[in-house]
């Protein structure tokens, strides 16, 4: 197994097999930007040389490099298309993204994860956790195959890929326990399947990734230390020592808990859009007013000390005493930014968890200064509800990346303009029947005008990254876009986040449908 390596920065996976990003520089007192964001030259230094600048087209092949294009050919379904992309900013990329659609074949999970602290946890959500949300919909055949992922996940090492497809299966056979069990909390008595599949699957991922660090951290100890009947049966993994896959479980599982990440995930079927979302990520539905306008309606908010009622709830959860600890410099315990993520699990383990099993692998600085009451932090996520109309035409979900630079109403409105100007690009069809030429000049006209606003991208993803880069007063600057993509990699987290898009066109046609009949036109 290669061995880890000391770093003197964030979080990185060391092993070319990824599962054994570990190590102690992970808290020595140096945050990662998700922790602390940083805005000054001290954290990072000054180049020694200014990077080459590099020219538009390869600029365009750096932004297109990750894109990718889903059309929807099977009738019957809400969704007619999925553009996505993503960006780095770190070095290795701290955002993942997951895209399924399930066995009916006409439903469909989006997921976007931005991770921080490393992308441990990331990684492992986009891989799992939509999994676990199929297999917590009543509607969901018992089938090994629930659902067909169509985004590419990260292949673990053998030894973590075994323990993943265990403890999915042991999560399958337990998941309708599960559901009477979170349908009996009277918070969670009035929402219907769709909801409590996704609160149960979040709640439960997040209490697999601690149970999992856990056990190969303590060994037989476990039990004891929750002081609980695990929710499944454990695998009895140390009743057979075996040191080396003992110590890559160990550190993968570890470093999984020790890190975290944020999600959004949206179901969507039929003309139903249910979302869950967990920290700061957002998700924003552009529709077409009644006067042609774009409209911008936000899903949700996010999770952060700019969010009155979280913050209420999380002074709600611990006693008065520690209201002027619990948040500090708007984070939570004075360190992390969003006020609800996976893993992170120094904000949610007992102290003497911390103390007597963390503290002597990551060092001191892996408990934070006034912890007293612990969990300050949960992975449970708010639930929003849409029910889709002809008017609404698409659906954005991104990381921070993108909303620290664009607003939701100039996302709307340059994905909205972005579909105009691709009608452009297709081939001119005429009406059928008899057609004038003055019609014909007309529509010539009108493609002409459309032309004139094409896109230099084709893919909606893109053509947002672009512009939140290079956008100004007067319109794109190619010189400002090519200086943001050549920075060198101690610089670049100054300027921008990681960005991860989806954009999920939806199929008027279908929503007309949809309609009940008094109410079409």
């Amino acid at each position: 197994m290669q061995q880890s390596v000391l770093m003197t920065t964030c979080l990185r996976a060391t092993s070319s097999q990824e599962g054994l990003p570990l190590l102690k520089s992970q808290f020595n007192g140096v945050p990662c930007p998700k922790y602390k964001r940083c805005r000054s030259f001290t954290r990072y230094g000054r180049p020694s040389e200014k990077a080459p600048k590099i020219s538009p087209q390869q600029a365009t092949t750096i932004l297109q490099a990750n894109e990718k294009m889903y059309e929807v050919i099977k009738p019957g379904s809400v969704l007619k298309s999925i553009d996505w992309n993503q960006l780095a900013s770190n070095n290795p990329l701290e955002d993942s993204i997951a895209i399924a659609k399930l066995c009916d074949n006409r439903s469909y999970l989006l997921g976007v994860f931005d991770g921080h602290g490393g992308p441990a946890c990331a990684r492992v959500l986009a891989k799992r956790l939509l999994s676990y949300i199929a297999a917590s919909l009543p509607s969901q055949h018992v089938s090994s195959l629930l659902l067909e992922q169509m985004t590419p996940t990260t292949e673990f090492r053998p030894e973590i890929e075994s323990l993943y497809a265990y403890e999915f299966n042991q999560y399958h056979a337990s998941v309708s326990y599960l559901r009477d069990t979170l349908s009996n909390d009277e918070s969670q008595c009035s929402i219907n399947s769709t909801e409590r599949a996704l609160v149960t699957a979040f709640d439960a991922m997040d209490q697999q990734l601690s149970e999992e660090a856990l056990a190969f951290l303590l060994g037989p100890e476990m039990g004891d230390i929750l002081q609980r009947v695990p929710r499944w049966d454990w695998k009895p993994w140390w009743g057979d020592a075996f040191p080396s896959r003992d110590k890559v479980l160990q550190l993968s599982t570890l470093s999984t808990a020790m890190s975290g990440s944020v999600a959004t995930v949206a179901h969507i079927s039929s003309n139903n859009l249910v979302l869950a979302n967990t920290g700061d990520c957002q998700a924003v539905l552009g529709y077409l007013s009644e006067d042609g306008s774009w409209g911008a309606r936000k899903l949700g908010k996010e999770h952060t000390s700019e969010n009155a009622s979280e913050v209420e709830r999380l002074y709600g959860e611990h006693p008065p005493n520690e209201r002027d600890t619990v948040l500090r410099m708007d984070r939570l315990l004075g360190q992390l930014m969003p006020l609800r993520a996976f893993g992170d699990f120094r904000f949610k383990w007992p102290r003497h968890v911390l103390e007597k099993w963390v503290i002597p692998i990551l060092g001191e600085s892996a408990l934070p200064s006034h912890y007293k009451t612990p969990p300050y932090l949960s992975a449970r996520p708010e639930i929003i509800k849409h029910t889709l109309s002809p008017r609404d035409k698409f659906v954005v979900i991104a990381s921070d990346g993108l909303w620290d630079l664009l607003s939701p109403t100039q996302v709307v409105r340059l994905v909205g303009e972005h579909m105009s100007g691709r009608v452009a690009l297709g081939p001119l069809t005429l009406p059928p029947g008899d057609v004038t030429l003055e019609e014909i000049n007309n529509m010539l006209q009108q493609r002409r005008e459309g032309l004139s606003k094409r896109p230099l991208d084709t893919n909606a993803a893109t053509h947002l990254i672009r512009h939140a880069l290079a956008s100004t007063e007067t319109g794109l600057d190619p010189d400002r876009l090519s200086e943001l993509l050549s920075l060198p990699d101690d610089v670049v987290r100054l300027f921008r986040d990681d960005i991860t898009i989806i954009v999920a066109y939806f199929d008027t046609d279908y929503l007309l449908k949809s309609l009940p009949q008094t109410n079409q036109e």
